[in-house]
């Protein structure tokens, strides 16, 4: 019996495992299962929170650990709850929600099961939180709660994300996580004028997923797949043995990737998962 070249596989959901329409495809659905049945350790790694994760793993019935809240997050839905979670500090915390405040931007903070935000003042704000899971509208003060895993930061007034992030790692001055992106980069928000920067607590983002593997399976990095499409991604990408970009992905992940497949709306990623776990 030939042995396969690669043990487990890490893939991202929004623009990757899951199309525009939050669908998807048979195929892949199909083929994952299977990899699974043999034994294939495939889990998510995601930018998303639990709350949004949870429908993913459920329709593909996963039971593996899902890294979440990019890296400062690991959910078990099989115990549903978090076995690891990283929390902001409160100085880092006060800081990142007072720049915010400040600067009158578009403020949202993230912890287990919650997330809290100002009630928006414009049409673009609203969209922006419109499909945001498990949100909730408070007052300022409620920006502060314990235990808070990630706080979101939307602007239209930087040039680019890199350059609100910089902002914010300046003011914020304390040792963070930081992922950036154009809203407009997801399918639900492509005329979208708003940047967004994550601050999390210190974590090797996406990758932490490849960590997790090798302490509970000897899984080594060179025996790991990693599927993805956006800037967050480039950590696991670089770390796995196999970095796959899907077609239509953010440069960063473009330019760090050993293969492009095609998009989430085509069965590109379950002919992938059939060549490498299947054949």
């Amino acid at each position: 019996m030939i042995r396969r070249a690669f043990d487990a596989l890490l893939l991202d959901l929004d623009g990757t495992l899951v199309t525009a329409q939050d669908r998807i495809h048979p195929r892949t659905r199909e083929a994952l299962r299977a990899a699974v049945a043999r034994g294939v350790h495939v889990r998510i790694a995601t930018g998303r929170s639990e709350l949004a994760t949870i429908p993913v793993l459920e329709d593909l019935g996963l039971e593996e650990p899902a890294v979440v809240f990019n890296g400062a997050g690991v959910w078990c839905p099989l115990r549903r709850e978090f076995l690891e979670e990283r929390v902001l500090s409160e100085r880092t915390l006060r800081r990142s929600v007072a720049y915010g405040l400040e600067r009158g931007l578009l403020t949202v903070t993230m912890g287990a099961g919650r997330k809290h935000a100002l009630q928006p003042r414009r049409e673009a704000e609203q969209l922006a939180l419109s499909e945001m899971t498990g949100l909730h509208f408070v007052e300022p003060g409620e920006l502060l709660g314990r235990r808070t895993i990630r706080v979101t930061l939307f602007s239209d007034e930087h040039a680019t994300s890199q350059a609100l992030a910089d902002d914010i790692e300046r003011a914020v001055s304390q040792p963070v996580y930081l992922t950036h992106f154009p809203l407009n980069v997801l399918a639900h928000h492509r005329s979208s004028r708003l940047l967004v920067a994550d601050v999390h607590p210190p974590c090797r983002g996406k990758a932490e997923a490849l960590r997790l593997l090798r302490e509970e399976h000897g899984v080594a990095p060179e025996r790991v797949v990693a599927v993805g499409d956006a800037s967050n991604d480039v950590p696991m990408l670089l770390a796995a043995g196999l970095g796959v970009a899907v077609e239509g992905s953010m440069r960063e992940a473009l330019e760090v990737a050993d293969r492009v497949i095609g998009a989430a709306e085509t069965d590109a990623l379950g002919l992938l998962v059939e060549e490498l776990f299947l054949d």
